[in-house]
């Protein structure tokens, strides 16, 4: 399969067998890398890593796999990057474009990413925005079929606020590849209403299907992966944490929640989590609202179950497979 040239912007961009092919080629990156058996097949090549919002995962995993293939990097965090301040989207993404093989985008509004990809005449990759997370459910699905050798007809259960990237991008996923997708949380909650309709119509031709449930055990019922976020994303007031809480308490995962699922079923989260009193805005949440933890207990964070290191260190090689493969590393 030949992906040269393309931007990964969002996962409906691809093609059912297009997803599986990065996932397999993810899985052949890590087997070598583990071997410790080189891949630097771009060797020469330099991208630009294009952050508005900072992350530990995200940056990590593009500058590693771009390292592992040989490519130097240049990393742009928003003090270093006149984007959209002193120079226009589409004047930066040329500009880019005819330094860099590659561009990496993590920021704020889908629109964004979109236009650097309309702009450059090199192949732009989404790391995040408010809408889309195409980079996490390669990870996601490649952490699945690691642990339970296949994806098709399983049931993953989203647990809190959909309407945001990780929960479109999961109903994406789900509805393209034959899978069952569930949503615990209010309705206010529930995912955008079109997006919904366009993954339905994937979901009845793919053998999926999609189920927006305000009950929780409901929605956990027979689950082969309960999946988690934080309650308030990045770049949203601190003020809206009361608002979350109150809404979101009962949707938390839970051992007795855990229960509702499979008895093999395993737990996901696409990290930072707020399980414990570890970070500071765990401490400051304890403060005001005498909670010791958030969106999932650190009884299931730490069980057996959990997956999350597995599925974070899967970011990784994920990444690699994607800019390997529209870079034309593997190119048939």
């Amino acid at each position: 399969m030949n992906l040269k040239g393309r931007d990964f912007l969002t996962l409906k961009d691809y093609t059912p067998e297009e997803i599986i092919y990065l996932v397999e080629l993810a899985a052949k990156l890590k087997k070598k890398k583990k071997e410790s058996i080189p891949v630097d097949v771009l060797r020469g090549r330099n991208i630009a890593l294009i952050f508005e919002k900072t992350s530990t995962r995200t940056r990590c995993s593009f500058e590693i796999a771009a390292h592992d293939l040989g490519m130097g990097t240049t990393y742009l965090d928003p003090s270093a990057s006149q984007i959209g301040k002193k120079e226009s989207i589409a004047d930066t993404a040329r500009v880019l474009g005819s330094m860099f093989d590659g561009i990496e985008y993590r920021g704020y509004g889908q629109e964004k990413v979109e236009e650097l990809a309309k702009y450059s005449d090199v192949p732009v990759w989404n790391g995040l925005t408010n809408e889309y997370h195409p980079t996490q459910m390669l990870a996601d699905l490649l952490t699945i079929i690691e642990v339970f050798g296949d994806y098709k007809g399983r049931k993953l259960c989203y647990m809190g606020d959909a309407r945001y990237n990780t929960g479109d991008s999961l109903m994406v996923l789900c509805s393209k590849l034959g899978m069952h997708f569930s949503v615990g949380a209010p309705e206010k909650y529930f995912p955008d209403k079109a997006l919904t309709d366009e993954c339905r119509a994937w979901a009845e031709a793919s053998g999926g299907s999609i189920d927006l449930n305000p009950d929780p055990k409901a929605a956990a019922k027979d689950a082969d992966v309960i999946y988690t976020d934080v309650w308030v994303s990045m770049g949203e007031p601190d003020e809206i944490w009361e608002e979350r809480i109150r809404d979101l308490k009962p949707y938390a995962v839970t051992k007795e929640l855990m229960a509702c699922a499979k008895p093999e079923a395993i737990f996901l989260h696409c990290l930072p989590a707020f399980h414990d009193l570890g970070t500071g805005i765990g401490m400051s949440i304890h403060e005001k609202f005498g909670l010791d933890e958030l969106e999932v207990t650190d009884e299931v964070f730490e069980s057996p179950q959990s997956k999350v290191f597995q599925e974070a260190e899967n970011r990784m090689h994920t990444i690699k497979a994607v800019m390997a493969a529209t870079l034309g590393a593997f190119a048939d």
